[in-house]
């Protein structure tokens, strides 16, 4: 899968979900916010995430490609992204997952005992 600004990297989420159950799988996207963010700003900002671009195993992406990628994530126009922006970002960019986004949205709403929350 590509991005706009040519970032190209494979669409793993499906088989995570597969893996992981959707309430596993969102668990895991919080933790890769968590380790993108500017730990003191609780956000990932263009620095953070340049910094830490190599967790993501795009190390060589431009100053343009990192601003770009912030601001296609960017709902709030605050220049950075919360971990809500952060997780609807990576949503649309696997094709799979927009397909079945409303699904294991309800699946990771639901407790253990079958109630919503």
């Amino acid at each position: 899968m590509a991005c706009q600004n040519g970032v190209v990297f494979e669409d793993f989420f499906p088989a995570m979900v597969d893996k992981l159950g959707a309430e596993g799988f969102m668990k895991e996207l919080c933790n890769g916010f968590r380790l993108l963010m500017d730990g003191e700003r609780g956000v990932i900002t263009f620095q953070s995430l340049k910094r830490n671009s190599g967790l993501l195993g795009l190390q060589g992406m431009s100053d343009d490609e990192v601003r770009s990628m912030i601001k296609e994530g960017d709902l709030n126009g605050d220049g950075c992204l919360n971990e809500m922006e952060f997780c609807t970002l990576m949503f649309r960019l696997s094709p799979a997952m927009m397909e079945s986004s409303v699904e294991l949205l309800e699946e990771a709403f639901v407790t253990e005992d079958g109630d919503q929350m």
